[in-house]
């Protein structure tokens, strides 16, 4: 990757452009780089899915927004720039409380987490729930934690044993380091029973604890498949405990999904943000120009939480 001179990306009327100050790393990136996460027609190929900055321009159908507003948001792509464009209702205010590199690391991991424990998990409906979360130390990870948390439910999760001391500090109730335990054994000698839902983000090689651990009428959602893509399903666990499987992917949604559910996301979380009892977990800080590095450091697994790119 080059950071190199580029178009200066149009306004749409209903857009606003901003000044990007930092943007962050997410998986889909280092897949968009090897040809393995299409970009969507129609959106730039420059990388970066979210991003916070200072709004430069403002589409004449963008009238709630005045030039200088501080804002962050979910992209559909264009973060790893000095400047964005973000559909108008996509974006939030930046409160001052925030810092534009912590404003820059929410976006995609709290949206992810919130639609797939809320939306699609149906958290908010399960006053009583367990949830298990895979990889609880990464971005989406420690974001589900105190998203979980803030709902009341039971949380766990797996993590290596050097970033469990990251999940603790976020409130979980139970760490399982996955190199030398079992989650399944660990959570029935623990609980006595399994999860409610399953954040999931390994895939293959813990399908079928997944389907083993997970109490009648269980919701299994899987947001990516980094141990592999194919597992066998025992169709008989399935039918005996109710269960529900669902994938899902937020770039490939439609806009008007992304808008619902930032207005959705926001107001839940947004006071949170302000006051620190929801904060996105940061790692490092890196310029932008440094984005191979970033890079690296996520494919080793060597980060816990989100790694920045300050652009100004």
């Amino acid at each position: 990757m080059k950071w190199q001179n580029a178009p200066m990306p149009e306004t749409a009327p209903d857009e606003i452009r901003v000044r990007v100050k930092a943007t962050a790393v997410n998986r889909a990136d280092t897949l968009q780089r090897k040809g393995k996460y299409p970009v969507p027609e129609g959106v730039t190929s420059v990388m970066g899915l979210e991003m916070s900055g200072v709004v430069e321009s403002v589409g004449f159908m963008a009238e709630e927004w005045s030039v200088g507003d501080e804002v962050f948001g979910l992209l559909s792509g264009g973060g790893y720039a000095q400047f964005a464009v973000i559909h108008k209702d996509m974006a939030w205010r930046k409160p001052p409380e925030l810092s534009f590199e912590k404003a820059a690391a929410i976006p995609e991991v709290f949206l992810t987490a919130y639609q797939a424990l809320f939306w699609i998990g149906g958290l908010g409906d399960r006053s009583d729930s367990t949830v298990l979360i895979h990889a609880a130390a990464s971005g989406v990870g420690t974001a589900a934690i105190q998203l979980a948390k803030k709902a009341g439910a039971v949380v766990i999760g797996t993590a290596s044993s050097g970033k469990h001391t990251i999940c603790k500090a976020l409130g979980i109730d139970l760490v399982i380091d996955y190199k030398s335990e079992d989650f399944l054994e660990v959570i029935s000698d623990e609980y006595g029973s399994g999860v409610d839902i399953i954040l999931d983000m390994v895939g293959a090689n813990y399908f079928e604890r997944n389907m083993k651990i997970l109490n009648r009428d269980g919701r299994l959602v899987n947001i990516a498949s980094l141990s592999g893509t194919k597992a066998e399903i025992n169709l008989l666990t399935l039918l005996a405990k109710r269960l529900r499987i669902e994938g899902t992917t937020l770039r490939s949604r439609s806009k008007d999904y992304q808008i619902k559910l930032a207005a959705s996301c926001g107001e839940f979380c947004m006071p949170g943000w302000k006051t620190g009892i929801l904060k996105p977990v940061i790692d490092r800080v890196l310029p932008v120009e440094d984005a191979s590095e970033a890079h690296r450091i996520m494919e080793k697994n060597q980060n816990a939480g989100k790694i920045v790119l300050s652009v100004e």
